[in-house]
């Protein structure tokens, strides 16, 4: 597996442009007033609006915290430094890669392998581990979010819908995965099954067995690393945890970008709005996601659970520049890092590997 080839070039920064461009046409076509989304945009107070800034970078940090607490667990060699590097990486190629939801986790797996921190399966156990982990978190800020809606009375009966749809979804998907994770006797069925129906494609002409037994490895690595964290769920909770910490400053961009404008929201329309933009995110659609369907997505929903138009909007571009650009930039100054700068002494992987 190679890295994705990357350099900052004009095609770099095509795609998040594009979605500037299809979220500008967006609220037009809805008649959002553009001109009254620039002056509200001149009331934000720079002061606020650094501190969600500042939030919006220690989010990536407890985030690190958290898949790094199941790293360390299952032997991976990987520093929390080198490990926040890595989570950056990951972001610049979820912004300009299509299929953002895997790609800058396969991202991470390839840099742990390539700097022999650890086995392919191992990375990409902690990693399916942490996305789990991630998921339940969603289905609880969904659930906050709903309840804090209806104390308020601020909930409207289809963006209740949604949210349960959006619940459930996510439940289902996370129960099934857990079910998958922990069978390895179904993995390597899978295993043979592909590799004889690649037989019977090429007759034979091609030999397999080293991509079977690699893939049977994999499956070894990846499942152990998987019945470790069933038996010792310290780690697990200890990620928990920090992904807690880490909603915790995610939301708080939003709400700080609303308050620097001088029109607070409730915190029920930001959880909401968080969890279901992300929750559409985490879907492996194919496509670049960071091309203005988040934009969209974010101004509908506030809409729809009674924010003006023109504040909506300027929320969310301002919201995006924290949570797309500056990331976008902090990420590829991270690729650059990584890459013009190797691992000096890579680690050795202990002998199971």
């Amino acid at each position: 597996m190679q890295p994705p080839k990357t350099n900052f070039t004009y095609k770099t920064v095509l795609f998040p442009l594009l979605g500037i461009v299809g979220f500008l046409l967006y609220i037009y076509l809805f008649k959002v007033d553009i001109l009254g989304i620039i002056e509200t945009a001149k009331t934000a107070n720079p002061l606020i609006f650094s501190l969600a800034v500042l939030c919006g970078f220690i989010e990536i940090f407890f985030f690190t915290a958290s898949w790094h607490a199941l790293t360390s667990h299952i032997n991976i060699k990987l520093s929390i430094k080198r490990a926040f590097l890595y989570v950056w990486y990951g972001i610049y190629i979820d912004t300009v890669i299509p299929a953002e939801s895997i790609s800058g986790e396969v991202t991470r797996a390839y840099l742990i392998v390539r700097d022999k921190c650890s086995s392919f399966g191992k990375a990409m156990a902690s990693l399916f581990m942490h996305r789990l982990l991630g998921m339940t978190m969603n289905v609880v800020i969904l659930i906050a979010g709903i309840a804090l809606l209806t104390v308020d009375g601020e909930v409207n009966t289809i963006v209740f819908n949604t949210i349960i749809f959006v619940a459930a979804g996510i439940t289902a998907v996370t129960a099934a995965l857990t079910v998958l994770a922990f069978k390895k006797t179904w993995m390597l069925k899978a295993i043979n099954w592909g590799t004889n129906i690649a037989n019977k494609i090429t007759r034979g002409k091609w030999s397999l067995d080293k991509y079977k037994n690699t893939a049977i490895e994999f499956a070894d690595h990846f499942h152990d690393s998987m019945t470790e964290y069933r038996h010792n769920l310290k780690p697990v909770a200890e990620s928990f945890i920090y992904l807690a910490v880490t909603w915790f400053f995610s939301l708080a961009v939003p709400y700080l970008v609303f308050h620097s404008l001088g029109q607070p929201v409730p915190w029920g329309i930001v959880f909401v709005t968080a969890a279901i933009v992300l929750a559409v995110k985490s879907i492996p659609a194919g496509i670049p996601f960071e091309v203005g369907i988040p934009e969209a997505t974010m101004t509908t929903l506030y809409i729809a659970m009674g924010v003006n138009g023109a504040l909506a909007a300027t929320a969310t571009i301002l919201t995006r520049i924290i949570t797309l650009w500056f990331r976008f930039f902090a990420g590829f100054a991270a690729q650059q890092y990584l890459e013009l700068k190797p691992a000096a002494t890579p680690t050795a992987v202990d002998g199971k590997n």
